[in-house]
């Protein structure tokens, strides 16, 4: 189940990633400026988080066996009418339907995995399946290149129809339900003693402080993430003059850096676990760390002199050390959050965060309009602005987010709430 989802992210950030490697070539035949192109990029998130939503609460009555191939047929489908746009209007329309189709894939597929994996065992496998990401794309950087020299580039969007297609009778034909969904169900509802636990409302769940933490964790994700992959091929392009197949070389080397960083830290993460430490130490701590280095490693192309190898190789390292929050974040509101709300309260978590790959292609988009011949200076100025999330986030997480306290609290609020209501 692992491999197969692995495969479905790779899927998955292929479609993400194909408008921002294509922009060249499609902005100038469709006769687009920056803003116009960031405005369509992000319009990619716009149903993203209410989709994301309706889905996740539907998974908590549906398996999500069907749940993921209904989402692997519609991204296949939806390819065609990409590949025949001939306007901005028509390719607004076809990437806002993607988004909403691929909204709910990330709390679909952790909760599906959650269900073969228990607590302390989780980090590693939600890390690999997100390196189908990391896969999709250096292949991105390796392949929509020559693709779109050779074919065109619309032929990028014929040909992840055809992929998504395959993936989708693979998945009809071995994709199985996780057994641990009904342990877990019977210990989030009972005490050692086997006394009932009372539910406890969903927005009690929703308003607790560390469930808003690992919220506000993958809104600084989320915005580094969308940024990066919007951004950086027209910046390696237009702003630091690297020819097309240099420029997807590059964009191939900085999103695979992020596969042994999220891994490695993911599994040092797991390690430390199994030897005992704390979650806040060794999920909260951890991420918290590896968002402040980011902050600090985006704006030193602002601050610094640097050739543009060396930009490239610092923007690679701030990009690479959030995208641990997709693996880790999931982990920590598993902790506080029962079985019976974990898919919703996924769904809700992705959706919020989400609104930072929304938001940050258009203000990028704002930017590079505004400053004008200043390409890279004005891009260097939007990737500068995942900073300012990154450290807003960490600090409020070593504040505020306590996973075992949170649990005890809503468990002591929700018998409260029962015993009010009797």
């Amino acid at each position: 189940m692992t491999v197969l989802l692995t495969g479905l992210a790779l899927i998955n950030f292929l479609d993400k990633v194909v408008i921002g490697m294509i922009a060249v070539p499609m902005t100038a035949e469709l006769h687009l400026n920056p803003a116009e192109f960031g405005l369509i990029a992000g319009g990619f998130f716009w149903l993203f988080s209410v989709s994301t939503i309706a889905v996740g609460l539907l998974s908590s009555r549906f398996q999500t066996r069907w749940l993921l191939l209904a989402m692997g047929v519609a991204w296949a489908i939806v390819q065609v009418p990409q590949a025949m746009t001939t306007g901005a209007l028509s390719l607004l329309a076809c990437r806002v339907l993607l988004g909403a189709a691929e909204g709910p894939f990330l709390p679909v597929t952790v909760h599906a995995l959650y269900k073969w994996f228990p607590d302390r065992k989780r980090n590693l496998p939600v890390a690999i399946v997100s390196q189908g990401a990391g896969v999709g794309l250096l292949l991105a950087g390796l392949v929509i290149p020559h693709i779109t020299r050779v074919w065109g580039w619309r032929m990028n969007f014929v040909l992840l129809g055809g992929v998504g297609a395959l993936w989708s009778v693979l998945w009809l034909v071995f994709g199985r339900e996780g057994n641990l969904v009904g342990a877990q169900a019977h210990a989030d509802a009972t005490h050692g003693d086997g006394a009932a636990v009372p539910h406890r409302p969903l927005r009690k769940t929703l308003t607790d402080p560390s469930v808003l933490c690992v919220f506000l964790i993958g809104f600084a994700a989320y915005w580094s993430l969308s940024q990066v992959l919007t951004w950086l091929p027209t910046y390696l392009e237009k702003g630091l003059g690297y020819p097309g197949i240099v420029a997807g070389r590059w964009f191939a080397a900085v999103v695979v850096t992020a596969t042994p960083v999220n891994i490695g830290l993911s599994w040092l993460s797991q390690v430390m676990l199994e030897r005992g430490a704390s979650t806040r130490v060794a999920r909260v701590k951890l991420v918290s760390a590896a968002l402040i280095v980011s902050g600090l490693v985006y704006v030193l192309p602002l601050l610094l002199g640097l050739s543009p190898s060396q930009k490239v190789l610092l923007l690679a390292v701030g990009a690479a050390l959030p995208t641990v929050c997709f693996a880790i974040g999931p982990a920590l509101l598993a902790e506080v959050v029962p079985e019976y709300q974990r898919g919703a309260v996924l769904a809700i978590h992705t959706a919020v965060a989400s609104l930072g790959a929304a938001f940050s292609p258009v203000l990028m988009g704002a930017i590079v309009q505004a400053r004008g011949a200043q390409f890279a200076g004005a891009c260097e100025t939007g990737f500068a602005t995942c900073s300012v999330l990154a450290f807003a986030a960490a600090l409020l997480a070593l504040r505020w987010l306590h996973p075992e306290r949170s649990r005890r609290e809503l468990g002591t609020a929700a018998a409260h709430a029962q015993s009010s209501a009797a």
